[in-house]
């Protein structure tokens, strides 16, 4: 069922929930990775929801469903960046859930894909989180990128983000084949981020470092050993970040479930229906 909702600003973001709250044992919320839809974790939101959950996706304001009619050819002009997409759209849709599930004791638990895992400890309602579950999920510091990766985001990084965001006013990924559109200030700061050793906590600083570190949501992380984007080492350095939660890491190579292929965006992919998906209730529950 599609669904409306609103961030506290106003703003208008769409859903898709799945299952029924009547009898839903528990909620998950996925959080999309940077640039993908809500509509890519379908598959797998549905498997859930035949589990016995109740589970909200959604999009970011900007991207797919949430993005405003007048904006289908350009995103210039909407004031956003990862900040507000955490602390707004994703608080919003996490306060959305909890409301259709009727009940402040029925557990939440929290999926974030990439950028959906990083973001969990910006949330100022992310103590509503029971648990949390991150995929392919890492700090994004170039240099602790894969050698062939390294080689792709100098080149974005250093000449296509610089030059494209003055010239189109946000990001056109679906016109370069890079990412996806974005708006200005999300790619603005997730070039920040990314040349920065301390990623987001470069920004941040001390403040937000401790912030991250007082999170004591119980956390599983499940990493692939072909992840094209996430190394290990930028999982650990994630890692750090969430010192307080202590994520316990599963790092899981193709040939563990029979698979020539993972990679960054294979987990949600109906093939792994029977060797992946079960982590997730068996680890929630």
């Amino acid at each position: 069922m599609t669904i409306s909702f609103r961030a506290g600003d106003g703003f208008e973001l769409k859903g898709h929930l799945y299952g029924d709250a009547a009898t839903a044992k528990a909620g998950l919320l996925i959080a999309p990775a940077m640039g993908v839809e809500q509509r890519y974790y379908a598959d797998f939101a549905h498997w859930m929801a035949a589990q016995g959950w109740l589970v909200l996706s959604f999009d970011y304001r900007g991207m797919g469903a949430s993005r405003p009619a007048e904006m289908r050819r350009s995103l210039k002009g909407l004031d956003a960046d990862i900040r507000t997409w955490a602390e707004r759209d994703a608080a919003a849709a996490l306060d959305e859930l909890s409301r259709r599930l009727g009940s402040e004791t029925t557990p939440i638990h929290w999926l974030g894909h990439s950028l959906g895992g990083q973001i969990l400890g910006l949330l100022p309602n992310r103590e509503r989180v029971s648990r949390a579950i991150t995929v392919g999920c890492g700090s994004g510091y170039w240099r602790e990128n894969s050698a062939g990766l390294r080689r792709y985001v100098w080149w974005l990084w250093y000449v296509v983000v610089p030059l494209a965001l003055p010239l189109f006013g946000y990001f056109p990924g679906r016109k370069l084949r890079k990412v996806g559109d974005l708006p200005r200030g999300v790619m603005a700061q997730w070039r920040r981020w990314c040349l920065d050793p301390g990623y987001m906590m470069g920004e941040g600083g001390e403040a937000l470092r401790a912030h991250y570190a007082a999170l004591r949501t119980p956390m599983l992380s499940l990493a692939f050993t072909d992840d094209e984007f996430m190394s290990r080492r930028n999982t650990e350095s994630l890692h750090g970040f969430y010192a307080g939660a202590s994520p316990e890491l599963r790092r899981i190579a193709p040939k563990d479930v029979g698979a020539r292929r993972i990679g960054h965006f294979g987990f949600f992919r109906k093939h792994f229906e029977a060797s992946l998906w079960p982590q997730v209730p068996a680890w929630l529950i």
